[in-house]
């Protein structure tokens, strides 16, 4: 939910209008939309390269994972921790939209952990394979748009830890 959605829900619960402070949010959100969609954007647009250049990092650091009896051996497995990979970016773009890790926690983080547990899957792998995404999505952005698109990273990244 956007921070816009989120205080006029607070708001009408309250039976009141928006504060000036609340205003102000909303006034500060609506000054950076040029800049989350030109994240989101960039992000969208350079999936399969973003995706690509994590895994090959996550490779190098862990060839385990992609090593006989390893949980991305074979090309089924690691087809599916690629999809994984591009699922975790479109949700950062959800965030980063939004303006807030909500979407990010009730679409993504809510289960995640168990459901890779229950699968066998190191948690800390797909922790440090979050960290490989994060490295390669930033370094398409200029700094100001990194800075602004890194803590929807780091979100997840202490989700999975």
């Amino acid at each position: 939910m956007s921070v816009v959605s989120k205080l006029i829900l607070q708001a009408d619960d309250e039976l009141r209008y928006p504060s000036s402070g609340e205003l102000r949010s909303i006034e500060s959100f609506l000054k950076t939309g040029e800049q989350r969609i030109r994240i989101a954007e960039t992000l969208a647009e350079n999936e399969k390269k973003i995706v690509d250049k994590a895994s090959r990092e996550l490779w190098k650091k862990r060839p385990d994972f992609i090593a006989p009896g390893g949980n991305a051996f074979g090309q089924k497995q690691r087809a599916q921790c690629l999809r994984d990979y591009g699922w975790y970016l479109r949700l950062v773009t959800y965030g980063v939209l939004a303006g807030d890790k909500e979407p990010i926690e009730t679409i993504g983080l809510i289960g995640a952990r168990e459901m890779y547990n229950a699968l066998e899957v190191p948690v800390p792998g797909m922790v440090e394979a979050i960290r490989c995404l994060k490295d390669a999505s930033l370094g398409l952005l200029d700094d100001d748009d990194a800075t602004a698109a890194a803590p929807y990273f780091d979100y997840i990244i202490q989700g999975m830890s």
